[in-house]
């Protein structure tokens, strides 16, 4: 009896060591996001452990079920030989785990998410993966990990040494008793007897997502992405397929046609595409943000045509570039740019520009490798590429390439030589992403991740403004486009509301040069990044009856709508109303406006539409 008891005292034991472990890991999310804890106040904190308890357990059981087993073994063998093989188990695991509890909380801040899946696609390049992450959060990190793990290995194996030299063997019907027990783990792994498992959507309980991203237990949302990827069935079915593409189309086919003459002056005008990394709206001021940060591009915005309702379609670069030159929708949670056997037989700009007699090209200052793009340029057919490699290495920042001086003095360079025309070339900065490395002073100092925020996107401002000061001198200028975009919006600096509000996405949209005749107006029309494809190629008569998610960014109606998506809902909007919603918890996050009911239904059939197109591509 006595040894009955003790086996399944470690068991218990053991079990309640992992629900610890995962306590302190909540605990230690809160601290990492102190700011953000603070925010949703002490009972909020407290309850993210009440109800995220649920994945704990479902999650601790699934760890247990090896230790389980192997104490129904200590009933024939010694029990010294199974304590060392659950202390070595244990200590993997928790190594593992721990390092993973690191990255889940370093990646938050960027990703707006908790650990799954999504990092799988970066490990081909660890370097880059990193890139976000500073020296310091590096060391500290490290430091980190090793602290925690040592911290709960050793308590994991004081408690296994304790209990283990008190099993002894015992007779053989034990053995079925702690089989019985083994199996019973599939009841906390569930959650329970209920008929749908254990989900996110348990944990959620609050109005404020970062409270209920805490709740999560980032380890099962990690294997529960991992044991759910599939690529055969559409997740976000909402409606049936002919009622989603009516629902959208009953809208987009108003869209298609600008209500406007030509802004352009020439019918082929030279076009230069500069992708501006992380600019949001907030912190330009001819949108209504800051009005200190981007000096240059503010003055610009009064001698172009400034689109002052203009969002991106995703929350990263991997995102962002699909959905400018192939007005494609962003995945959820997958991005198209980084499946070369789909991203063949998606529509591209480059190539359609290409047909119509322009010569192509695209320099980045960074490794082109990173999320694939290389191979998506290739896909796209543009015949001349400049990356990082062309800079020497004393011109790159530490993480993610050539400086955005010096890479757009480069740009500038190969621009003043002698030009085939007409020309389509895209340049892609970067130096305004984390951990915004500069090699010029920080305008608004490094004492804060918002200050550096500033710092960055002033010193790539004052670079831009320089490029375009030397572009009004070239003989080209006089017929030529150029449009400032940015490729996706950003968390910096921190807004009111909710974090995936329009606030987060909403961007700017530059057009400029000596090919317009219409300067000094502000276009309000809602668009988005899928829209610039459609709108540019219709300006210069070509074929853009692929590009099948665009709308002209000049049609007036008061239908323009804008859609964006990030990794667990997405976000529409018009000027009559908002729709916010949350796949985990199926439930709309904000709404407001006559037409949010709308935008429900269009919200949803885009998704549900957009998705199984990627889907369907092989």
């Amino acid at each position: 009896m006595r040894t009955f008891k003790n086996r399944l005292i470690f068991n218990s034991s053991y079990f309640l060591l992992w629900i610890g472990y995962f306590t302190f890991a909540r605990l230690f999310f809160l601290l990492f996001y102190i700011d953000k804890t603070k925010e949703i106040g002490f009972l909020t904190a407290l309850k993210t452990f009440i109800y995220g308890i649920q994945l704990d357990i479902s999650f601790a059981a699934y760890l247990c079920f090896l230790p389980f087993l192997l104490m129904i073994f200590s009933v024939f063998v010694s029990s010294k030989k199974i304590g060392i093989i659950i202390k070595w188990y244990s200590a993997i695991l928790i190594i593992f785990l721990s390092i993973l509890l690191i990255i889940d909380a370093s990646l938050y801040q960027s990703w707006g998410t908790r650990l799954d899946t999504a990092i799988l696609k970066y490990l081909n390049t660890p370097k880059l993966m990193i890139a976000s992450v500073s020296s310091f959060q590096m060391v500290s990190g490290i430091i980190f990990w090793v602290l925690i793990s040592t911290l709960f290995i050793k308590l994991f194996n004081k408690n296994t040494t304790k209990v283990i030299e008190k099993i002894e063997k015992a007779f053989w019907m034990q053995s079925i008793v702690f089989l019985l027990i083994t199996a019973s783990l599939i009841i906390p792994i569930r959650g329970g007897l209920q008929t749908i498992p254990v989900n996110q959507s348990n944990v959620y309980f609050s109005n404020k997502m970062y409270a209920n991203h805490a709740s999560i237990n980032y380890m099962w949302n990690f294997f529960n992405a991992l044991t759910h990827k599939s690529d055969a069935n559409n997740p976000y079915d909402f409606f049936d397929d002919t009622t989603a593409e009516n629902t959208i189309n009953k809208t987009r086919k108003q869209l298609l046609t600008k209500n406007t003459d030509s802004i352009l002056n020439t019918t082929k005008p030279n076009v230069i595409l500069i992708i501006w990394e992380s600019l949001t709206a907030k912190v330009v001021g001819s949108l209504g943000g800051e009005p200190t940060v981007t000096k240059n591009l503010n003055k610009l915005s009064k001698e172009g045509i400034l689109f002052t309702n203009f969002y991106a379609n995703g929350d990263r670069t991997d995102k962002g570039i699909p959905a400018i030159l192939s007005g494609y929708y962003p995945q959820p949670t997958k991005s198209i740019m980084k499946m070369p056997n789909k991203t063949r037989s998606i529509p591209m700009l480059p190539k359609e520009m290409r047909a119509i007699g322009y010569k192509t090209s695209f320099y980045y200052g960074g490794d082109l490798n990173f999320g694939n793009m290389n191979t998506y340029l290739r896909n796209a057919q543009i015949s001349e590429i400049i990356d990082g490699s062309v800079f020497d290495k004393k011109d790159w920042n530490s993480k993610w390439g050539a400086f955005d001086d010096v890479f757009m003095n480069r740009f500038a360079k190969d621009l003043s030589k002698k030009q085939t025309e007409p020309f389509f070339k895209i340049a892609l900065t970067s130096t305004s992403h984390e951990p915004f490395e500069l090699n010029s002073t920080y305008k608004f100092g490094q004492d804060s991740h918002d200050n550096l925020f500033r710092s960055a996107h002033a010193y790539t401002d004052k670079v831009i403004g320089h490029f375009i000061n030397f572009a009004k001198k070239q003989d080209w200028y006089k017929n030529t486009l150029i449009v400032i975009m940015s490729d996706h919006g950003h968390r910096s600096p921190k807004h009111k509301g909710a974090y995936n509000s329009p606030k987060k996405f909403k961007i700017p949209m530059l057009w400029l040069g000596g090919a317009l005749n219409k300067k000094g107006i502000e276009i309000d029309n809602i668009a988005s990044q899928v829209d610039f494809s459609f709108t540019l190629l219709d300006l210069l008569n070509g074929n853009n009856s692929e590009f099948k998610f665009s709308k002209n960014l000049f049609n007036t109606s008061e239908n323009q709508y804008a859609h964006y998506i990030f990794n667990k809902g997405f976000g529409t909007i018009s000027k009559n109303g908002f729709y916010l919603f949350d796949y985990i918890g199926k439930k709309s996050i904000v709404q407001y406006g006559k037409d949010f009911s709308k935008l429900d239904s269009l919200g949803k059939a885009i998704t549900q539409n957009s998705f199984q197109d990627f889907l369907d591509r092989k």
